[in-house]
């Protein structure tokens, strides 16, 4: 019975995380996370850094989004963004950036 604990918990980490993700309402606007997230300087050159057609897909997702919002409007439910299909397209850039202000402060301090 010990074993079977992990997989109950894990299952309903991923109920409670679909649960949330629908509830935050961004999907129903066909945005993903990712396109949520503030831009200060390291999300602007994590931006910039994009290949051309995710950032284009971007701007796309964006400017529906801020169309519906202005006639107050949701996507029909077969064009909201699933949880599965979700996909952290700007985290890797961002990291990178993020990795490379702190070691340029680290470098500054010597």
């Amino acid at each position: 019975m010990a074993t079977r604990a992990p997989a109950a918990t894990g299952r309903l980490l991923v109920g409670f995380r679909k649960w949330y993700y629908n509830m935050c309402g961004f999907n129903k606007l066909g945005l993903m996370r990712d396109d949520t997230i503030h831009e200060d300087l390291d999300v602007k050159e994590a931006l910039r850094r994009l290949p051309e057609n995710v950032y284009n897909d971007r701007m796309f997702r964006i400017k529906r989004a801020l169309d519906l919002s202005m006639k107050q409007q949701i996507l029909p439910k077969n064009q909201w963004t699933k949880f599965e299909e979700d996909v952290h397209y700007l985290t890797p850039y961002l990291e990178e950036v993020i990795r490379e202000r702190k070691e340029k402060e680290e470098w500054m301090k010597k």
